[in-house]
């Protein structure tokens, strides 16, 4: 029989979108600050839509931040080079173009409730997040759903059948509107221990020093 890992293990929570690249952000500081306080997770990712409104064929991604947050052009593209750079020395890669588009996001959370029903959430969260930053793939494309769910180890054909069946739109609101009438506004946003709720990506360091909380508390 395998030896059972001896670390501890903690709930992590995670509202998200898969368009939000400070999710991808917080998820990688996060991963960090587990290593480095040798403890394991047991995550859970929830869904949350930026722009629940966005139509079938999205929106330039320069034009949509410049509208929504006022800022201009060259702002744009300074936070764009920052997240960059700091993708970067967290090991991902933001590949932002002159074409990058903002999209719907709704299926992909439908496949995701899905996926966590198939012990396959994680895996197709990251792939998720790596076919719309690195690859600049449209991911609210059912035929980039479906490679992003085999990649996570899914049967595409399982999940084509649970997008084209519906039932997972229900679960998915329901569970946005459990999030949003708890306060809810922005992602990432991370519960620890069922306890402990931080907003935005906080850094390692951060996480760190709650997930010693949580420990401290479970010994």
């Amino acid at each position: 029989m395998p030896t059972p890992d001896p670390r501890p293990v903690i709930q992590v929570d995670i509202v998200s979108d898969v368009v939000c690249p400070w999710c991808i952000v917080g998820f990688r500081q996060l991963d960090l600050a587990l290593e480095q306080e040798n403890v394991m997770a047991q995550l859970r990712w929830h869904p949350f839509e930026l722009n629940p409104t966005m139509g079938p064929d999205g929106q330039s991604l320069r034009e949509h931040i410049m509208e929504k947050y006022g800022s201009t052009a060259e702002q744009s593209q300074q936070a764009r080079d920052r997240l960059t750079a700091l993708g970067a020395d967290l090991g991902f890669t933001f590949n932002f173009n002159d074409d990058s588009r903002i999209v719907n996001t709704f299926a992909a959370h439908q496949l995701l409730d899905w996926a966590e029903t198939q012990g396959r959430q994680h895996p197709l969260k990251l792939a998720l997040f790596k076919a719309y930053f690195t690859d600049q793939r449209d991911v609210s494309k059912v035929e980039v759903l479906l490679d992003a769910a085999q990649t996570a180890g899914l049967d595409p054909d399982a999940a084509r059948a649970a997008l084209e069946s519906g039932a997972h739109a229900g679960p998915v609101r329901q569970k946005q509107q459990f999030w949003t009438s708890r306060g809810i506004t922005g992602v990432p946003a991370m519960v620890f221990g069922g306890k402990y709720l931080l907003t935005g990506a906080q850094g390692t360091e951060t996480y760190a020093q709650v997930l010693q909380r949580c420990r401290a508390e479970a010994a």
